[in-house]
């Protein structure tokens, strides 16, 4: 007899044959939930994941206020130089945010190539409970966000500054693997009642074209959130995140059955196979309604953070490249 997975393979379903030997069948059953709220991040950000946790502590329903503080923590860093106030500037000189926000219900809300204000997350989420639309982008968003209330600044610090005109020198455009360049803050996290959601925030990369945007605020690619099965954020060169649907593919892997880990090593295995990956890294993160974690990457370097009602964690997530 052959198993649904098999099938699924046979027949131009999501799963490899890779994975036929690790589960024979998938389940609609639903998964047990999980009885502690957890949040996970990209990278060390470990500040911002403790902030999140202790909101949706406080109150579990919290779970996008929680997500949205935790990141804004991010955005406003100016050390951080990848995500909001510091991120260093296109080739123009221009710093540009992309976020996008996701919640239990599967509402969804997005900015892009938007310039001159600080908390992007908070403006896709705004964009997601006050308009009928998920994406809006460049001078559009700059506006709505002048019209919600949100201050006007400027993101470029003298120390991006400084690396830029130290770029431009040979203005040599080269992503580079695990540096702040192109590390985003991706957060997904759930309740004790089993509810997910999620957010991710990004300046893109580092002496990008302008109007470029990646992964980060697109739904599907950066981040995505299924509240009966689990949630997924994505890091790393945007490009090859957006060819393949990442987190979108993560989460349906994990509907059919597979852990957070090997719906991750599934989806950086697709990358892998049909796309140029050297010396570009992607870190994919995912949180099931069980509260598993999993993560994996292309390269080694990609770590992220867990936190719950035992505390916090830094993982090195296993990858295809030692």
């Amino acid at each position: 007899m052959i198993s649904r997975r098999s099938f699924n393979y046979l027949f131009g379903g999501l799963v490899s044959f890779s994975q036929l030997s690790k589960c024979d069948s998938i389940t609609n059953d639903k998964k047990t939930v999980s009885n502690d709220n957890i949040v996970v991040s990209t990278w060390n950000n470990h500040r911002a994941n403790q902030i999140a946790f202790d909101i949706i502590k406080s109150a579990p329903s919290n779970l996008l206020d929680g997500i949205e503080k935790g990141i804004n923590s991010v955005e406003e860093d100016s050390d951080d130089r990848s995500v909001g106030y510091g991120g260093r500037p296109d080739r123009d000189g221009d710093v540009t945010l992309d976020a996008c926000i996701m919640d239990h219900h599967g509402n969804a809300g997005s900015v892009t190539f938007m310039k001159d204000y600080i908390n992007a997350i908070s403006i896709a989420r705004k964009v997601m409970e006050d308009t009928p639309h998920v994406i809006l982008s460049g001078r559009g968003a700059e506006m709505f966000a002048k019209n919600s209330g949100f201050p006007q600044s400027d993101l470029l610090t003298e120390e991006s500054r400084k690396d830029y005109q130290k770029w431009l020198e040979k203005s040599i455009y080269k992503p580079e693997v695990n540096i702040e360049r192109h590390d985003t803050i991706g957060m997904i996290a759930c309740n004790n009642n089993g509810d997910l959601s999620g957010g991710c925030s990004t300046s893109g990369l580092a002496y990008k074209m302008k109007g470029r945007v990646g992964d980060s605020p697109i739904i599907g690619a950066g981040l995505y959130v299924d509240n009966e099965v689990g949630a997924a954020t994505a890091t790393g060169l945007g490009e090859l995140v957006l060819k393949e649907c990442c987190t979108f593919l993560v989460v349906e892997l994990m509907r059919q059955g597979y852990s957070p880990v090997e719906a991750c090593q599934e989806a950086v295995g697709r990358i892998i196979k049909k796309h140029n990956t050297d010396d570009t890294q992607v870190g994919l993160i995912a949180l099931d309604k069980s509260g598993t974690v999993g993560g994996y990457a292309i390269r080694k370097g990609f770590n992220y953070v867990v936190t719950g009602s035992s505390g916090t964690n830094l993982i090195e997530a296993s990858s295809y490249y030692k």
